[in-house]
């Protein structure tokens, strides 16, 4: 059966009318924002949200941004975090030497060693996590009377100087790859995987390799420090890899005395 002939001109303008709801659902779903002709409209402000820096003091003693070195004691000297065992599922595996860690990092470093073995990256160590000041006092001590001043100083913070004591470092290593707290374990795979991953879980290297005249210490690619994810993404994306120059502070090359 014959269907009856629309107007020409009607069809066209139905045509028409199709084609210009088409481009204007396909401009919407593109974020395109529409106007009358001549008429401009302002675009949508951005969603992403400006980093806010003093979010988290860097000078507290009980903040997860404090920033320490040795121009920076804490405040107590002799401060001492709230503490816990990270919860590993192979305790005598991660953590074979009972350490503990402020509550935040101890949550955080079972999702980064989880993660490590499942991406095929070996087994998390943790062979140190937070000292006391006593601690810190006897590991000070100990690399002084073994290397000298120094040599000493550049591997072990004095007691009130130290990341240990606010209890968001961890020294790692990873089970049979060798190069324990020691330079070599950058090139293990775990070595490699912490510098290229932990920040995903809020982690970064603290000493990285070559910014001993900022932050006073050698590479570790052993230590590492829990900040956040808000912070260690942020370092990610800006390519700054140390917490001085992030807060744009001083230099921590020495002590002032």
């Amino acid at each position: 059966m014959l269907q009856p002939k629309r107007p020409i001109g009607l069809a066209n303008a139905n045509h028409r009318m199709l084609r210009k709801i088409s481009c204007t659902v396909v401009l919407l779903l593109a974020g395109v924002a529409l106007a009358p002709q001549g008429v401009a409209l302002a675009q949508p402000a951005s969603n992403t949200a400006t980093f806010d820096l003093a979010q988290h003091p860097t000078n507290h003693a009980d903040s997860l941004w404090v920033v320490v070195n040795k121009k920076r004691p804490l405040i107590p000297l002799k401060y001492a975090p709230v503490t816990s065992k990270p919860k590993f599922a192979l305790p005598s595996t991660n953590n074979p030497y009972g350490r503990q860690l402020a509550k935040p990092a101890a949550l955080a470093i079972v999702i980064l060693a989880n993660a490590m073995r499942a991406e095929g990256a070996g087994d998390l160590v943790l062979n140190s996590g937070y000292r006391s000041f006593g601690e810190q006092t006897y590991v000070h001590n100990r690399q002084v009377q073994r290397f000298g001043l120094e040599a000493g100083e550049a591997l072990a913070a004095r007691p009130g100087y130290s990341e240990h004591q606010i209890g968001l470092a961890a020294d790692v290593s990873a089970l049979g790859q060798g190069c324990v707290i020691q330079f070599c374990f950058g090139g293990t795979v775990g070595g490699k995987w912490l510098r290229e991953n932990s920040w995903r879980f809020g982690f970064i290297v603290r000493y990285p390799k070559g910014k001993t005249p900022i932050t006073g210490y050698d590479y570790e690619p052993w230590h590492l420090r829990y900040v956040g994810t808000a912070l260690s993404r942020q370092m990610r994306k800006d390519g700054v890899t140390v917490l001085e120059t992030f807060f744009g502070l001083p230099a921590a090359p020495a002590y002032r005395h």
